[in-house]
């Protein structure tokens, strides 16, 4: 087997299914159908996997463009591999939910701790307001 150097020792894994993990801590599932110089990856059947503690859902998105520079770790997925995963699938609409209240939950620690920052006279700058400089 021969090694190329950059983004073409990815041309062998065209057509195969894998789990691509992007900046903004979305996971995207799906089949890469071509890949360029760039790391740009075009994916089919793409499905967007939510996490929330135990449980999981995903979200059909069809074809999918990443730009290269989203990219965080790109893994191809086994499918001739049992699934030993200990996590539930749910419904869109429940993990949906899950999401929201965990957000929810983490911007309220959030503000628990900046009030409590503040009642002992540290002061954090938060970035909406270092925009305005």
């Amino acid at each position: 087997m021969n090694y190329m150097p950059g983004t073409a020792s990815l041309i062998e894994d065209v057509d195969k299914k894998h789990l691509v993990l992007l900046r903004d801590g979305r996971t995207l599932i799906g089949f890469l159908r071509s890949i360029d110089q760039f790391a740009n990856l075009v994916l089919h059947q793409t499905v967007e996997r939510i996490h929330v503690g135990k449980k999981y859902g995903d979200i059909p998105r069809g074809i999918f463009i990443v730009r290269g520079e989203n990219v965080v770790l790109l893994g191809e997925i086994d499918l001739d591999r049992e699934c030993d995963t200990v996590l539930q699938q749910v419904s869109i609409e429940e993990i949906l939910e899950e999401q929201r209240l965990q957000q929810q939950a983490r911007q309220e620690a959030e503000m628990i701790k900046l009030r409590v920052l503040r009642e002992r006279g540290l002061t954090i700058p938060r970035a909406d307001v270092l925009d305005e400089y």
